[in-house]
This record gives structure tokens, sequence and C-alpha cells, in this order.
């Protein structure tokens, strides 16, 4: 079955909350305590994303991988909260398309939407950052393989509660020249 980028729509909601709740679980099954991953239901997930997406459609991009009208995977983008940059806030594939190609074809888009936001004379920047779990070895080389680097920041962030430990990566934008070889 092919799949298909496509701008989010309101509909979209619930079904990226389901992606992004089996991504997280089995992307950081070993990072974070399984207390910690089952206290966000699916549904809640989706609830979640459709109360962000209320509030920050204006400012954000969402895009969804459509397969046969089945949300299998997704980017987030938005403004940063790092001086001249702007932030992919998520990318998550549902953990039967990982090893697919997938993951990079929503990377490149990724990249392609921050550029975009970058031009945007409200948002500017030059560069693209994102956070990712310190532990998250397989994320990480995901990043480093589409010229993501590590830039040094550091923060601990709490997911549900318990503590995490977060780097962040960067990436140049350089006028819609970006390539991920991811």
């Amino acid at each position: 079955m092919s799949v298909l980028l496509r701008t989010a729509e309101d509909f979209d909601l619930y079904g990226v909350g389901a992606v992004h709740q089996r991504s997280r679980a089995a992307a950081y099954a070993g990072i974070l305590s399984p207390e910690t991953l089952a206290m966000r239901s699916a549904e809640a997930f989706g609830e979640w994303w459709s109360e962000r997406w209320k509030w920050e459609k204006d400012t954000h991009r969402l895009t969804v991988a459509d397969a046969g009208g089945e949300v299998v995977g997704f980017t987030y983008v938005g403004p940063s909260e790092t001086p001249g940059a702007v932030e992919l806030y998520g990318i998550h594939v549902a953990p039967e398309h990982v090893g697919t190609g997938l993951g990079r074809r929503l990377m490149i888009d990724a990249l392609a939407q921050l550029t975009a936001l970058a031009r945007d004379s409200e948002v500017g920047g030059d560069r693209a950052v994102l956070w990712v779990l310190e532990d998250n070895a397989v994320a990480r080389r995901f990043y480093d393989r589409g010229g993501w680097t590590a830039d040094g920041a550091t923060r601990l962030e709490p997911v549900n509660g318990e503590p995490v430990a977060q780097l962040r990566y960067t990436h140049a934008l350089s006028g819609g020249r970006e390539h991920a070889t991811v």
C-alpha cells in the first residue's frame, strides 16, 4: 500500500494521537518506566493533539503519512524558543512502518517545511533544532544520518513526571537545499 504525505486535517488528530502513543511506547521502552509509558492512552494523546492543534495551527505545521485513510506517521514543526531557529517538535512512525523508509520521507518533508517557516519574516531563522532523549540511540543515529548534529545543549524535562535527559540537535537551513540522507 502506498503512503501519501499530506497536511493534517482536524479529523486526523485522533489518528496522530494513536501513532504518537504507539511510537513512543516502542521507541522509549527501556528508557522510560513502564508506568510512565502506560500513563497516557491513544485516546488521551488524541485529545491532547486536538487541544494543542486548536491553539497552534496558525503557526505550526502538522503533516501526516496516510496509508489508505489511516495515519501511520506524522511530523510537527513550528517556531522555536531557540533564537534564530525553527523546530521539529515531533516525528513519529507507527512501529510496523519503521524501517520502510517512511521516516526518511517524513524527515525530508519536515526539512522543507522548516525551511519555509524559516523564510517567514515573523518566524525567521537559519537553522532547525529538535530535542531527543539522550538515551534514545536509535533516534540519535536516525538524526545523525539525516544531517543533524548535537550542538551541546541539554535539558532535563519531565515525561509524565519522570525526569528525562534530552540533547538538542541542529540542522542548517540554506534556502531549500537541505538534504536528509537518513
